[in-house]
């Protein structure tokens, strides 16, 4: 009468270790993708800031005063986010000094779009566009200040994408400056409470290139250079044929040139791998999307803390996640449409193909490092 009893325990015991053995194996992954636990922590404090900016927005007593026009929770969540993205410092002091310049220079290229982009109309639809050349050149630029250089330039053009995709006006000037405050104080909260457990190692991937050459302008300036053509040839392209969602391709153009040649065809390389495995894996989430939204925002969270992993070793896993993220969120926001939801991924790589060719082309880099 034993025996049934411990054949079942037997086969309860193998059961549960095959359900068991493939967490066992994203563990297993996780560890490689992450040996140490300060990037885990640094993934959490992303979407820890990103939500508490999100949620901060959604309040009536602060909302009440924007247009009703404006998401204030999107402005201030992706504020808070990607300055958390790019702080790179080791003490709590320097961190929050860092995530509210950050957060008020993603704010300064909101409003430097909204200046500039009316005077602009009168070049056709893509003429707006141009104010993201000024960020393309900034983001290579600003890397000879240092990690701050580096992430006040990358905020200044993501303030830019933001107010492009949002088409903000001087109306929604107010909104700008309450979103940073919010992004600033949601930023700074998680990063007190993270204490020492974080090293920078995202600040890696926004180190400056080499040393420059004698007589010769600096590689940043050249890194600059590189994306801003670039970016100057696809506005081009979509004022003569139309491209159903340009910016992003002067995204991966402006964030695939590195510090030399070499680089540059590596980051684009990897890129590309990622971006065709995150996007189709999205586009088989859209049903899920469409019927549980919770269970999306949950999926794109978890990305986002393989995304803070992953940067800088794993370039190319980073951008599968963001770009699984991306396409997921946008689903979970009410964009359902595949032709739209795909040009993302095919118009990033046509961003990534040009910024491989103006690195190639227009002043290379060459540096001595092969990892670079």
């Amino acid at each position: 009468m034993n025996d049934k009893p411990q054949g079942s325990a037997n086969q309860g015991g193998k059961y549960l270790r095959g359900i068991l053995r493939p967490s066992a194996a994203v563990g297993r992954w996780l560890d490689h993708v992450d040996p140490g636990t300060h990037r885990r922590i640094k993934g959490l404090r992303l979407i820890t800031a990103y939500g508490i900016a999100a949620s901060l927005g959604t309040l009536q007593d602060i909302a009440h005063s924007v247009p009703s026009s404006v998401s204030l929770s999107y402005l201030a969540g992706s504020f808070a986010l990607w300055a958390s993205v790019s702080e790179g410092k080791t003490t709590r002091a320097e961190s929050s000094r860092d995530l509210i310049l950050l957060s008020f220079a993603a704010a300064l290229g909101a409003g430097l779009f909204v200046f500039f982009s009316g005077p602009l109309q009168v070049a056709g639809h893509a003429g707006p566009e141009l104010i993201l050349v000024t960020g393309a050149f900034l983001v290579g630029y600003l890397k000879r200040f240092g990690v701050l250089g580096a992430g006040i330039g990358s905020q200044i053009y993501i303030g830019e994408l933001l107010a492009y995709g949002a088409r903000l006006t001087p109306d929604d000037l107010r909104a700008i400056g309450i979103a940073a405050l919010i992004a600033a104080l949601a930023s700074v909260v998680p990063r007190m409470l993270s204490g020492p457990a974080e090293r920078p190692v995202i600040a890696a991937a926004l180190a400056a290139g080499p040393s420059p050459l004698h007589g010769r302008c600096s590689p940043e300036f050249f890194m600059g250079l590189q994306a801003a053509i670039g970016a100057v040839v696809i506005v081009l392209l979509n004022g003569l044929i139309g491209l159903e969602e340009s910016a992003w391709a002067i995204t991966a153009c402006t964030y695939v040139v590195a510090g030399s040649a070499t680089g540059t065809i590596q980051r684009v390389r990897r890129r590309i791998l990622g971006t065709v495995i995150g996007v189709p894996i999205g586009l088989a989430c859209l049903p899920v999307a469409e019927h549980a939204p919770l269970l999306i925002w949950a999926a794109a969270a978890f990305a986002m803390v393989i995304y803070a992993m992953a940067l800088p070793e794993r370039y190319d896993i980073a951008c599968a996640a963001f770009a699984f993220t991306l396409i997921v969120t946008l689903a979970a926001s009410g964009v359902h449409s595949v032709p739209v939801l795909a040009a993302r991924a095919w118009e990033t790589l046509l961003g990534g193909s040009l910024g491989l060719v103006a690195a190639m082309t227009i002043f290379p880099i060459r540096s001595s490092d092969p990892g670079n």
